[in-house]
């Protein structure tokens, strides 16, 4: 079983629009909400493709019932952890020009009480790989994630939050490239992911946009490439990508492998209306055209 963790859950809407220009009033075409977060995204790309996996995630107030109502009406398995504070709320604003413009809310504080029922809930299902995603809410100590991870487990976050889950050493650390500028003060790719390596991850997983996925590994680094450069919706591709490391990981697949599903279900993703949803005729097809190539070893 794969779980994923989403401590600041969030109802993501969605407008799409002609285009978005500053200082303009905007005529919106089209209005989507859905349970989101990133954990919450993992796991429906997870369910999509036929995976075993719960979606552990905080929920309250009406938003949060709305994220439950959701999420349940799309078969995803959840267990939910009831909070005082109400959820927050993304929105994402895409325009036909080709932008992508996001709004995130910080989210509610958790109490103490329901950081321990968090971690009693992972404790609960003994996953076969667990996915830690996405911002911590405000007051939660950077190390926050650390406490949760452990065994075959992904951490997708960044600033302080990955640089202390580094403690738990995850299997996997998942940051785009200026995720993991910003955590090294390196500007090249490799080195910086070598640097989390070193400091306890067991592979570095570099988002690189259209330019594909960069692993960096303590036996190996390899660059994986897409056929082609896609136009869509880009917000829930990194968790296509976590989806299909953990995939990967659950079946003990080679790193070529797993970065081959990486790369044609982040384009699968990008290609989804929403974050979370996927393209599978596109996944299948591109799965047979991604370029992995292994890395020259550093002396």
């Amino acid at each position: 079983m794969i779980v994923t963790v989403t401590p600041n859950t969030a109802l993501d809407v969605t407008y799409t629009v002609d285009g978005l220009a500053p200082d303009g009033v905007h005529r919106v075409r089209e209005v989507r909400s859905r349970a989101g977060g990133k954990g919450i995204n993992v796991a429906r790309v997870l369910h999509a493709l036929g995976a075993d996996v719960v979606a552990i995630a905080t929920a309250g107030g009406p938003t949060g019932a709305a994220v439950t109502a959701e999420l349940g009406a799309a078969g995803v398995a959840a267990d939910w952890v009831p909070i005082a504070g109400e959820t927050r709320r993304t929105t994402t604003v895409l325009g036909d020009d080709g932008s992508v413009t996001l709004l995130n809310e910080p989210g509610p504080e958790l109490s103490d009480e329901e950081w321990t029922a968090l971690a009693g809930a992972v404790r609960r299902h003994e996953p076969d790989v667990l996915v830690c995603s996405g911002s911590l809410p405000p007051g939660a100590p950077p190390g926050g994630y650390a406490s949760l991870l452990g065994g075959t487990s992904i951490l997708d976050t960044s600033g302080a939050a990955l640089l202390a889950g580094l403690a738990a050493r995850p299997a996997v650390v998942k940051p785009n490239a200026e995720e993991l500028r910003e955590v090294t003060g390196l500007d090249d790719p490799e080195a910086a992911a070598r640097e989390l390596v070193k400091a306890g991850a067991g592979a570095v997983v570099v988002s690189l946009g259209p330019d594909g996925l960069l692993a960096v590994t303590g036996s190996g680094a390899w660059h994986a490439a897409p056929s082609t450069v896609l136009r869509g919706n880009s917000t829930g591709a990194g968790d296509a990508v976590v989806a299909a490391l953990a995939l990967g990981l659950s079946h003990r697949e080679p790193w070529p492998d797993i970065l081959r599903r990486a790369v044609a279900l982040s384009g699968a993703a990008v290609l989804g209306p929403l974050a979370g949803d996927v393209d599978l005729a596109h996944y299948h097809r591109e799965l047979e055209l991604v370029a992995v190539r292994a890395r020259p070893e550093q002396e």
